[in-house]
């Protein structure tokens, strides 16, 4: 993208909004001002985590089991810790807990309460039991009422009490999520105010990249709170997301147009000029970069899981808003602001650089440096970052749970105890529900059922299969049972363990592997291949290890087609923004080894706990198998950012001296300073959700900084002028159709 003084929609634009400035800028403050009460609101209407995979034969299953015998994903576990270490195993404390437990029961949102006795581990602490709680309520309803039923859970004199389970854990993470996004800003905004200030040594020039950054986002938030009356699908991580990308986008940009405006306000005539000029230069420039970063954020959307749905629609509103607003507000404030933009020094003038517009001779030494021994740096450099990569070729992927939260919190502290004290596979069986042709109760199906749990559990890695038939193992043959289930209360008890219900019948399916390991999602399409039998006339395997499976297909499924997209939509842009074919493919090529890299570093710290207790993470020997793909679309965007300013200024002094090496030293002596400085800020405000509760968050921080860092260093400083050397002039190679379009259109 060739950063041109001719007078083209840029520049026209810049002097459209200079003459209206104040009419653009109030404008502005009335929308901010009405976005803002709405934003507030926002974190605490998105209730849904984005993983449910709609439509799968897991989520068909659990709706069914849900609507015909009452087993619903709004559970609750209450486990109880005694304070003295004694156990509360004894008949007496048991009959205790339940009869405190009988008001609960009265409840009409509660459809099941029971003391879970079985499923513990052989060498069980029996200082913790647990009480599990199912809700008939959604799970809407029950996030809304929540802090109701927590205060009727009751106490136990003698032992601390904590809550767990899929609803109080996406309770804490709506907690979380308020919180980290006040942490984030309370760490990022002041040391990216410091760094400002520090780059451009007064306070005008220093608060308006920070400016841009919060009206981006409230705005984007503004938008979300009407989206979200239009659906219910939109992740509780939403909010977050748009927060570290506005912030870190929306000052980014905002700190190369100011940076530029100073430049042109010594070089213009007029005021109006240098709004209009640097429309025309930076605010061009931005507008390909957030091309390029939407590119990324739309690929998401390909997958078809809330979460990556909500995130797209977030990135890409407050991406756009980010270079509307930097295009728009931005520059009408420049306008007003003019020459005072030098006002108000925090910086002595003596200590500030004499020369911001031509950059730093020090910029310009380290290209020439390093383009003397070009291979040896680029060899040296390849081997670096594809060790750094290593940690990927075996990345774990699982989808963990109250995991993602620190231990701190009450739904986190309760899942540990729980998984201390009863066997998680016992705690999360695969289901299989089965519609039969005739009633559950009837001696035919007691047979066929008794068979098909007898297959079942031969089948490779099952460690047992429980159904209706093995709860009345006392009783001699299907005969028996059937005339014994014409009694109601016998009927009535045994529906009640949500495994029959009129012409359905579940098996839970207990496997022998881990619950998040690879044997148990063989065996789960071991279920799913396992054919209908005679008297059956439909099967759903369900149940938390089979939607672990159709989370991780729907990502895996459609990795491919990201990453593809993105590849081949972000070499057009840049082709078409540089009118070179080997310009962009390099800077697709060096994209791919910094995010390796940083995805490397995610696995060391998160899967292996290097480095864990430093940022304060629980490693659980796997990567939430959503990270990969957040890191690759969000980081192959922003990290591109600092590619296209850079080669913007390289082609610049290229079209204008026709010199390669001079033109890579004198675009890497004018961008040094401003790209460092923004890089820096960017890191420091995606690296501060490094130090909030949320683990996703918390790894999507480290992979962007990580990325930043190796993209601002190593690859920008020392890979891409070794790189320009070696190509020489075939960096600008274009076929000559496009390099004629090039003429002719400037």
């Amino acid at each position: 993208m060739r950063e041109t003084d001719s007078r083209g929609f840029f520049w026209t634009w810049g002097q459209w909004v200079y003459r209206r400035r104040h009419a653009v800028w109030i404008g502005w403050t009335v929308f901010f001002l009405a976005m803002s009460l709405l934003a507030l609101q926002v974190p605490s209407m998105l209730k849904d985590n984005g993983f449910t995979p709609a439509g799968s034969e897991s989520d068909q299953g659990l709706s069914l089991l849900r609507s015909e015998v009452g087993i619903s994903s709004t559970t609750m576990d209450i486990v109880y810790e005694s304070r003295d270490g004694s156990s509360l195993m004894t008949e007496d404390i048991l009959r205790q807990i339940e009869q405190r437990f009988s008001g609960l029961k009265q409840e009409p949102y509660v459809s099941d309460v029971r003391v879970r006795e079985e499923g513990r581990k052989e060498d069980a602490r029996q200082d913790v039991v647990a009480v599990h709680v199912i809700l008939d309520l959604d799970t809407n309803e029950a996030l809304e009422q929540y802090p109701e039923i927590r205060s009727r859970i009751p106490d136990l004199p003698q032992a601390d009490t904590y809550v767990s389970g899929a609803t109080p854990v996406y309770y804490d993470m709506q907690v979380a999520s308020k919180r980290d996004i006040v942490k984030s800003e309370l760490i990022g905004l002041p040391i990216a105010l410091v760094v400002l200030l520090a780059v451009f040594g007064t306070l005008l020039a220093g608060l308006l990249p920070l400016i841009v950054g919060v009206v981006s986002v409230t705005a984007t938030l503004g938008l979300i709170y009407f989206i979200s009356f239009a659906t219910d699908s939109l992740s509780n991580f939403l909010p977050n997301v748009v927060t570290m990308l506005g912030l870190a986008v929306g000052i980014d940009y905002a700190l190369f147009m100011v940076s530029r405006f100073r430049e042109e306000l010594r070089r213009q005539s007029s005021v109006e000029a240098a709004v209009a000029m640097t429309a025309q230069k930076a605010g061009r420039s931005i507008f390909f970069s957030g091309v390029a970063v939407l590119i990324g954020l739309v690929a998401m959307a390909f997958i078809d899981l809330a979460l990556f749905r909500s995130l797209s629609l977030g990135g890409v509103l407050v991406v756009t808003l980010s270079v509307i607003v930097g295009n728009s507000l931005l520059l009408a404030l420049l306008g007003v602001f003019g020459e005072r933009i030098n006002r108000f020094p925090v910086i002595p003038a003596r200590f500030r650089s004499r020369d911001e517009g031509g950059g730093s001779v020090f910029w310009r030494r380290i290209a020439h440096s390093v383009m003397k021994r070009p291979i040896t740096v680029v060899l040296l450099l390849f081997v670096l970052l594809s060790g750094l990569a290593l940690p990927m070729a075996g990345m774990n992927i699982g989808i963990p749970d109250a995991e993602m939260l620190p231990p701190k919190y009450e739904s986190r502290a309760g899942s540990d105890l729980l998984n201390e004290a009863y066997d998680k596979r016992e705690l999360n069986p695969i289901l299989v529900a089965l519609r039969t042709e005739r009633p559950y109760m009837e001696a035919g199906t007691i047979r066929q059922a008794e068979a098909w749990q007898a297959e079942l559990s031969r089948m490779e890695g099952v460690r047992r299969v429980d159904s209706y038939a093995s709860l009345m193992s006392g009783l001699a043959g299907p005969e028996a049972k059937a005339e014994a289930l014409k009694n109601p209360s016998l009927r009535a008890h045994l529906e009640a363990s949500h495994l029959a219900k009129e012409r359905l019948i579940v098996m839970q399916v207990i496997p022998d592997g881990d619950t998040e390991g690879q044997e148990v999602r063989d065996l789960v399409h071991r279920l799913r291949n396992w054919e209908l039998q005679s008297g059956m006339t439909a099967k759903y395997v369900t149940g938390g290890p089979a939607v672990q499976l159709d989370i991780i297909e729907r990502i895996t499924g459609a990795l491919p087609y990201v990453v593809v997209f993105i590849l081949i939509v972000t070499y057009l842009v840049l082709f078409i923004a540089f009118r070179s074919v080997l310009l962009p493919l390099k800077a697709v090529l060096m994209n791919i080894l910094s995010l390796g890299s940083s995805l490397g570093i995610v696995v060391l710290v998160f899967q292996h706990g290097y480095l864990a207790d430093l940022f304060q993470v629980t490693s659980t020997g796997m990567v939430v198998a959503m990270l990969p793909v957040i890191i690759f679309c969000v980081v192959f965007g922003i990290s591109m950012d600092y590619e296209v300013f850079l080669l913007s200024r390289i082609a610049e002094e290229y079209e204008r001296t026709g010199h390669n090496e001079h033109s890579t030293a004198d675009g890497l002596m004018k961008t040094g300073g401003i790209i460092t400085s923004a890089a820096f800020i960017l890191i420091v405000v995606v690296g501060a959700f490094i130090f909030t509760d949320n683990e996703m968050m918390k790894a999507i921080g480290l992979g962007l900084a990580a990325s930043v860092l190796l993209d601002a260093t190593l690859i920008r400083i020392f890979l891409v002028p070794s790189l320009m050397k070696l190509m020489g002039r075939a960096n600008w190679w274009a076929p000559k159709r496009f390099r004629r379009r090039e003429k002719n259109a400037a």
